[in-house]
C-alpha cells in the first residue's frame, strides 16, 4: 500500500514543522502547487478564530495553519482505511486531500465573525467557486476533488471525511484552537479517533472501542463553544465590528467617501451576489469579483478601521475608536429574551451619552440569540461499529454520558451595549 505520491519532484517534497502534530509532509504532488498559489497564501493573513485573540492572546493562528493540519489528518485517515482493506486509489486519495486542503479557501476577513457581512455568499459557496476557478486554471486537475467536496462522488465516505459531524476539519480545529487559546477542554484524542475509523456500506463509522474518544470529542465541542467560540467577550468584539461594517455600508450607500484598499472599497460600495462571483469576465479594474475577494484579508479591514477612527461621521468614529482601543461592549447573556422596553431604555441612554439620535444609538445596542449544538442527531449521525459488526447510531449505545442532552440545541439571549451605560 502506498498512499503518498512517489513521483513528487524533489523540490516539492516539503516538510512543515506544525506546532500541534510535529513534522508533517505534503502528501501529494498537487498539494505543493495549491499551497504556493496566491489565493491559498492569502489564508496566512486570515486568523482562524477572528477576534478571539482579544480574550485569548495566543489565538493568532490562521486558516493557513488549519488547512495544512486538516490535510495531514486526512492523509492519516486515508492510510488507516487503506490498511483496513478499503479500496482507495492514489487518485482518490489525492482528490480527498485536495478537497480538505481547499475547504476553507472561501473565508473572508476574520473568518466566521463577519460571514455574510462583507458579501452575502457563504464561505462554503465561495470555496467551491475558488476550487472551480483553480480547476480551470489547472486543466481539470481538481475534477474529482470537487466531486468529493460537493458529495457527488460515488464513495460517500470520502466526503464524510471532509464534511460531517466527525470529519478531519473538526478534529483539527478543536486540537489547534485548544493549543493556541490554552483552553485544555478542547483537547481530543484525534490520533486514536482516526485509528478507530472504518467504513461499512460506504458509511464512515467508528469501531466500538473508540466510543469513549467520540464522547470526549462531543463534550469538547460543547465546551469549546461556550468557552471560546461563543465566549461573551469574544462575541462582544464581533458585534462591535459588525456594527462598524453596518454603519460603513450605510454611509457607502449614501455616497460618503470612506478609506479602504481598492478591493475593500469595491465590496463596501457594491453588493455582489453568487452570480457576480461566478462571472469570469473581468470588469472591475480588470479583475473579476472573485479576484477582488481574493485580495481581501484581515489587514484590509483593520487598516480601514484605524483610519475611520478620525472619520467625520460620529457613529463610525466612536465605534472604530472603541475597537482599536479595546473598549468592547458589555455583553449580558441570559436564558430568556430581553424585554423590548429594556432595549429601548438602553438605546435612549446611549443616545444621551453620545448625543446621538435613537437611530444612530442603535448601532451601539445589539440584542439577538446565540446557539450551541454539539451534535445534530437529525443530520449525518455518528455511527458505531459494534463487535458483532452491527452499526448503531451513537445515541443508542453511549453509556458514559447522555448524548441526547448534547444533541439538543441550547439557545441563549444576549444584549450588547457600551460599558458606560448603567441601569
Amino acid at each position: 500500500m502506498m498512499l503518498f505520491d512517489s513521483n513528487i519532484p524533489i523540490n516539492k517534497k516539503k516538510i512543515v514543522n506544525d506546532p500541534v502534530y510535529g513534522f508533517i509532509y505534503f502528501p501529494a504532488n498537487k498539494v505543493f502547487d495549491i499551497v504556493e498559489h496566491p489565493w491559498f497564501q492569502r489564508l496566512r493573513r486570515i486568523k482562524q478564530l477572528g477576534l478571539t485573540d482579544m480574550v485569548y492572546p495566543g489565538a493568532r493562528h490562521t486558516r493557513f495553519h488549519h488547512a495544512l493540519g486538516a490535510t495531514h489528518l486526512m492523509a492519516t485517515a486515508l492510510e488507516v482505511l487503506q490498511f483496513k482493506g478499503h479500496a482507495i486509489s492514489a487518485e482518490e486519495a489525492e482528490a480527498a486531500i485536495l478537497a480538505i486542503l481547499l475547504h476553507d479557501i472561501g473565508h473572508g476577513p476574520f473568518s466566521h465573525a463577519l460571514e455574510n457581512q462583507i458579501v452575502k455568499v457563504t464561505h462554503e459557496e465561495l470555496s467551491l467557486i475558488f476550487m472551480e476557478a483553480l480547476n480551470q486554471e489547472m486543466g481539470g486537475a481538481l475534477d474529482m476533488a470537487i466531486e468529493i467536496f460537493t458529495n457527488r462522488y460515488h464513495k460517500k465516505f470520502l466526503h464524510q471525511l471532509v464534511s460531517s459531524q466527525l470529519d478531519v476539519d473538526r478534529l483539527d480545529y478543536l486540537m489547534r484552537d485548544s493549543f493556541f487559546t490554552g483552553v485544555s477542554e478542547g483537547i481530543v484524542s484525534s490520533d486514536r479517533i482516526i485509528k478507530m475509523l472504518d467504513v461499512v456500506n460506504d458509511q464512515l463509522v467508528v469501531e466500538q472501542k473508540g466510543i469513549y474518544s467520540i464522547e470526549k470529542f462531543l463534550i469538547a465541542r460543547r465546551l469549546m463553544y461556550w468557552q471560546v467560540y461563543l465566549h461573551k467577550t469574544v462575541h462582544a468584539a464581533e458585534q462591535l465590528v459588525l456594527s462598524i461594517l453596518k454603519r460603513a455600508k450605510v454611509l457607502a450607500n449614501q455616497g460618503v467617501d470612506l478609506f479602504g484598499t481598492p478591493a475593500f472599497r469595491y465590496f463596501l460600495y457594491n453588493n455582489p451576489g453568487f452570480a457576480e462571483f461566478k462571472n469570469t469576465t473581468p470588469s472591475n479594474g480588470g479583475k473579476t469579483t472573485l479576484e477582488l475577494f481574493a485580495l481581501l484579508d484581515d489587514d484590509d479591514l483593520v487598516s480601514a478601521i484605524k483610519v475611520w477612527t478620525e472619520h467625520s461621521d460620529k457613529v463610525l468614529s466612536i465605534l472604530c475608536r472603541n475597537f482599536v482601543n479595546r473598549r468592547l461592549f458589555r455583553n449580558i447573556v441570559q436564558n430568556q429574551p430581553f424585554k423590548p422596553e429594556l432595549i429601548d431604555k438602553v438605546i435612549e441612554k446611549v443616545a444621551n451619552l453620545y448625543s446621538l439620535t435613537k437611530d444612530e444609538a442603535s448601532y451601539f445596542v445589539i440584542s439577538d440569540t446565540i446557539e450551541n449544538n454539539a451534535y445534530r442527531q437529525e443530520s449525518d449521525q455518528i455511527f458505531i461499529k459494534e463487535k458483532d459488526g452491527k452499526i448503531t447510531e451513537i445515541v443508542n449505545i453511549a453509556d458514559m454520558l447522555n448524548i441526547k442532552a448534547l444533541s439538543g440545541t441550547v439557545s441563549k439571549y444576549f444584549l450588547c451595549y457600551p460599558k458606560e451605560i448603567v441601569f
